[in-house]
Formats: C-alpha cells, structure tokens, sequence
C-alpha cells in the first residue's frame, strides 16, 4: 500500500507537495499487488497457467506478470516450472491466502513506522503529527479487513477474476 507520506509515492518523490505544505495523503493498492491477488485468484480457479496465459487474462504484458509473479514465487505461494508443459501452479490453498498476506508478498510489510503526514519516522507520543490519533485505529481497521478478507473473494461467482482489487468484500 502506499500513501504520499511514504517513500515510495507513485512519482518516488515522497509526500505531494507545494513548497512546504502536504497537499493530500493518498492510500492506493498498487497495480502489482492488484494483478497478484487477481493471479493467485485465477490459479486456484484454473490450476496451471503458463505466464502468457496468466498476463492475457488479467490484461497486463507478460514480462510485467512475470514481474508479479516473482514476489509471490519468493514467498512459497506459487510455483513457478519452466519448459513446454510448465508455468505457475499454486501451492498452498487459496483459502489460506489473505488480501494482506499477498499485498504484503508482493510489497513488503506495511508496518513502517513512518508517519503519514509528514513521511519521516513516526516521532515519540508527546511530538506526534495532527493525524496520529485518527491514523493508528483507522489503519488498524483497514488492515484488519485486509487480513481477514480470503484472495478467493477477489473471484466472482463465474468464476472471473475481477477487474480490480477494490471490488473485494463489496
């Protein structure tokens, strides 16, 4: 997840900004984390996909689903066998798999420490930013959900993957 306190703001410059002022915190699920959560989804309705099958459903090219792929691989997820009859199969049983577990596969932990106003480390109690007190239960909710919300909901009941990941738990 990112947000534009964080170091990894989708232009890489940390918080938007003019001159010195924070415009807006922004909290998004990446494209990377959409498509690994849609790909595990997929290869526990399908089983065995080959990488170009995988990329064509979920409408992305196949180097950037291998991109996808490689964190979920890493992370004993996915399986990943090459040749003629090979491709990705799923390893551990989807309904295993949590939106966060994936989210934080493809990611990295979502526990930072950073403060979410300014971007910098999240100070001591007495020098907390104006949006601490509000933030803390607020993400603690948010993660809870994601936490508690199985990838095999990302899955419509036709069995196609959805188009995108904020569909989940709706």
């Amino acid at each position: 997840m990112r947000c534009s306190g964080s170091r990894d703001a989708p232009d890489g410059g940390g918080p938007h900004r003019v001159g010195d002022n924070v415009l807006a915190m922004r909290l998004e699920i990446t494209r990377k984390s959409d498509l690994a959560v849609r790909a595990i989804a997929a290869l526990a309705k399908l089983g065995r996909l080959k990488g170009a099958q995988l990329a064509e459903m979920l409408g992305t090219t196949p180097g950037f689903m291998a991109q996808v792929m490689a964190p979920l691989t890493r992370a004993g997820f996915v399986g990943s066998e090459p040749g003629p009859t090979g491709g990705y199969v799923l390893l551990v049983p989807a309904e295993s798999l949590s939106v966060l577990d994936v989210i934080e596969a493809v990611e990295g932990p979502t526990v930072t420490g950073r403060c979410v106003l300014t971007g910098g480390r999240c100070p001591e109690e007495s020098e907390t930013c104006a949006l601490h007190d509000a933030w803390l239960p607020a993400r603690a909710a948010l993660l809870e959900r994601l936490a508690s919300t199985p990838v095999v909901v990302a899955v419509r009941r036709d069995g196609v993957p959805v188009n995108r990941l904020t569909e989940v738990g709706s």
